[in-house]
């Protein structure tokens, strides 16, 4: 079985995630567009990027499994629009970015999204510092949550950047108990090399 096929087993199995076509290998070394084009990241190690995407400006990556790891870059998010594909609208609408969002804001608008979008009714905010993105000024945020059908702690850790009036986050996420420490220098690794197209 080649690296391929066996990428997607795993995925199949830890995530049961859709159409094992639709998701690719993605190699080490090289600059590879995420977030609608709107950033580049290098990773040093291989990842599996997902077919099925949160929203329509987001990609996710994996090395095991959306389950057991995952990476998402947002990128381009304009005043108006949620960060996820909309859940039920009209019922519950997700919370959109605005022009007058402040970066301080954004790990509100990220937990609100989340207790609506993943059925994330646990949810903190653990921390928020100042951080870099290709130079310009940004967030750094931890983050726990639990989804509603499941009973696993999740932590997570994301940036967050608003660059000419548009919103770019990523973040890292993996269950509490050994994967989310096993693979966060990883992350940290992957999200040291993004840089705007």
């Amino acid at each position: 079985m080649n690296r391929s096929l066996g990428a997607c087993a795993l995925l199949l199995v830890a995530a049961a995630t859709p159409a094992c076509a639709s998701n690719r290998l993605v190699e080490a070394g090289h600059p590879v567009a995420v977030a609608h084009d709107a950033l580049t990241v290098t990773p040093d190690r291989e990842w599996n990027a997902l077919g099925w995407r949160p929203g329509p400006r987001c990609d996710r990556w994996t090395l095991d499994g959306a389950a057991l790891n995952a990476v998402t870059f947002c990128g381009a998010i304009e005043s108006g629009r949620p960060l996820f594909r909309e859940v039920s609208k009209h019922d519950q609408p997700l919370p959109h970015f605005s022009t007058t969002t402040l970066l301080t804001d954004v790990p509100d608008l990220v937990e609100k999204s989340y207790r609506i979008a993943l059925g994330a009714s646990l949810m903190t905010i653990d921390s928020a510092e100042p951080a870099l993105i290709d130079g310009a000024r940004a967030i750094r945020f931890r983050y726990t949550f639990t989804r509603q059908e499941e009973e696993v702690e999740r932590h997570g850790e994301a940036l967050a950047v608003i660059r000419g009036k548009k919103l770019y986050w990523m973040s890292y996420e993996a269950p509490a108990l050994h994967y989310f420490a096993r693979d966060l220098e990883s992350w940290r690794r992957l999200a040291a090399t993004a840089r705007f197209r």
